[in-house]
């Protein structure tokens, strides 16, 4: 896909308001000063991230364990945070976690992050800054092939990994929220199978 660098600053503004007129700038990041502009992400990963939204509000949200936002400001900052943000699939803020809650974003890393990734997107470039600000697992579903790949901290880089087996099949299992993840097909089409991992029974393909 190609990239597009706007020079004259006035018609930057021009574009960045009308965007924000036009209600299309929920999705726009700010990268170390340079303005980010995705397109609007399909039905079928809004889909995927209202269903994942659903799952995490039943296993995180309404037992009491932390917050949970389809979609949020996260920033390396608590003032000027414009300057440097993202804004994820989904974020997980669990109770005592170590990002802090500006009311408009969130500073430092919240507890789990989930990216869809779209063919084009710049979601594997944004796992350097999760890294930094301390996200504690990072979860990258490809909206098509439904690859999935979960990421956990270690020092300040967000590494791979492996699958677990969980009743004889392979899982990625998460150490911060009871759920874990895994690609499978139904009619032939891939989908994304997530099962709890506490005591409570729950199982979901979405």
């Amino acid at each position: 896909m190609p990239q597009v660098l706007v020079k004259d600053m006035d018609r930057a503004d021009e574009l960045i308001q009308e965007r924000k007129r036009r209600g299309a700038d929920r999705y726009d990041e700010v990268w170390d000063g340079v303005y980010v502009m995705p397109s609007m992400p399909s039905l079928e990963h809004q889909e995927l991230v209202s269903d994942l939204t659903t799952i995490c509000v039943e296993v995180v949200k309404r037992p009491g364990l932390g917050k949970v936002y389809p979609g949020a400001n996260v920033s390396d900052r608590g003032s000027d945070w414009k300057k440097n943000y993202r804004v994820p699939d989904l974020v997980i803020v669990l109770k005592n976690s170590r990002a802090v809650s500006h009311s408009a974003h969130l500073q430092g890393g919240p507890d789990f992050l989930v990216e869809i990734e779209s063919p084009g997107d710049d979601s594997e470039e944004k796992v350097p800054f999760y890294g930094r600000l301390g996200v504690r697992e990072l979860l990258l579903i490809h909206r098509d092939k439904r690859t999935l790949r979960l990421l956990r901290l270690e020092g300040e880089e967000l590494v791979l990994v492996p699958g677990s087996g969980l009743e004889g099949k392979r899982w990625l299992v998460s150490a911060v929220i009871p759920l874990a993840f895994r690609r499978t097909l139904r009619s032939g089409k891939p989908v994304t199978e997530v099962r709890r991992t506490d005591t409570k029974p729950g199982l979901w393909t979405v």
